[in-house]
């Protein structure tokens, strides 16, 4: 949860407008309304009626090549999404597939974004998963990377850090590849595999290191006997899904606000555009819980502590105490410093009392504009410097930080 402060009154509001009203979201439908609109199973559907329907949008005679191409279509969609209603049951019910989820998520975020990545490896289509999964993952802030278990082999092992976690994906649990890669691979390192098997017992690869996390995922009946091939379509699709659960709950526990993230990551394209106007100034905002605080309240930092605790932060903000520091300040640190408490250094720390506060609904350029009005920026004595701290806040709460500079960044 976002760490929430009370704004003092002594603090600058920034454009007193009205709040803008909430407009609670529409009421779900209830049960017996469902029933009615939508048939209760997608099994209920009729061929004919969906035949009818598609004869009508395309005006197209219903010959017998049209049903056969949309039974199919109905057949292979029908089919992946049982398999999806089975595996959401078995995360619901089975001890074994929840435990493991829990595992993996903590895996996952142990040192994510800090020291630490996900590793993915797979071959062939679960190999395209994999990649799949990489890009879903580092959109949403989690850190992630695509390793080919043959690539690892030669040479490309060392992508694989001393903090990260390791993801298999293999239906069978027992490819060859992953089977030759695994001893390879540090002992200490937690490793997932994403597998058809429920239980650990069954999968080659748990068998030969006990004490991996199982994430199962299987499916319900053979693709043979679906489809009369053995080509991957609902493993993959089940296989998909669970890695994009494994993703937004991920990111959901790395970032209070996972939206300005993905919008951060995700700039191009008609998604991107969603993001670009209009823009408030919540989305550049540094959330309070994801600031490192100084760990020993009962001795006074130094410089070189604030140093080292911003290095390690993912935003580069430290606090100590109701001071915080931000990353312009931290860098204009200077050598003689370092050793020094941190109350005997000059304009490091800026006490709550000197922020400048601003609300959260505030569009970007407006703040901007109020922002250079209120002061000159650079490093002359202004009301207002780039290294000033604005406190984001929202119902008379400080939900955020930020950089008065970074907000007139936005605007170059």
């Amino acid at each position: 949860m976002v760490e929430h402060q009370p704004v003092h009154n002594s603090e600058v509001y920034l454009l007193g407008l009205t709040p803008r009203p909430e407009v609670p979201p529409p009421s779900p439908p209830s049960p017996s309304t469902a029933r009615e609109s939508e048939p209760s199973s997608i099994e209920e559907l009729d061929l004919d009626d969906v035949v009818d329907t598609f004869k009508e949008s395309l005006d197209l005679d219903t010959d017998e090549l049209t049903k056969q191409r949309i039974s199919g279509a109905i057949h292979v969609l029908n089919t992946e999404a049982i398999a999806l209603r089975n595996l959401t049951q078995l995360y619901k019910t089975d001890a074994t597939a929840a435990q493991g989820f829990n595992a993996a998520i903590g895996a996952i975020t142990r040192h994510n974004g800090k020291r630490g990545k996900l590793v993915i490896i797979g071959v062939g289509k679960s190999g395209h998963i994999g990649k799949k999964l990489v890009a879903s993952f580092n959109s949403l802030g989690v850190q992630a990377t695509f390793l080919h278990p043959t690539e690892a082999l030669h040479g490309d092992l060392g992508k694989i850090g001393t903090h990260d976690t390791v993801l298999f994906i293999t239906f069978s649990g027992k490819t060859s590849e992953l089977l030759i890669l695994l001893p390879h691979i540090d002992a200490t390192l937690p490793i997932i595999v994403l597998t058809s098997h429920t239980q650990p017992e069954e999968c080659e690869l748990i068998r030969q290191r006990p004490g991996m996390i199982l994430l199962p995922a299987p499916i319900h009946e053979p693709e043979t006997v679906s489809f009369g091939v053995s080509a991957p379509t609902t493993s993959t699709t089940v296989a998909l899904a669970l890695g994009d659960a494994l993703a937004v709950v991920a990111s959901q526990e790395l970032h209070s606000t996972v939206a300005p993230v993905f919008a951060k990551n995700h700039p191009g394209g008609a998604i991107g555009q969603t993001f670009l106007k209009p823009r408030q100034i919540r989305d550049l905002a540094v959330p309070l819980d994801e600031i490192p605080v100084w760990p020993k309240p009962s001795s006074e930092a130094s410089g070189v502590d604030i140093l080292k605790l911003g290095y390690n932060s993912q935003s580069g903000w430290v606090r100590a105490g109701d001071a915080i520091a931000c990353p312009r300040r931290i860098k204009s640190l200077d050598t003689a410093h370092m050793v020094s408490p941190i109350s005997a250094i000059p304009g490091l720390m800026v006490e709550r009392g000197e922020w400048i506060s601003i609300r959260a609904d505030t569009m970007i350029s407006q703040a901007a504009e109020w922002l250079r009005a209120l002061g000159s920026f650079g490093y002359d004595e202004g009301t207002c410097k780039e290294d000033s701290i604005l406190a984001i806040t929202e119902n008379m709460e400080i939900i955020g930080v930020l950089e008065a500079g970074q907000l007139l960044d936005q605007q170059e």
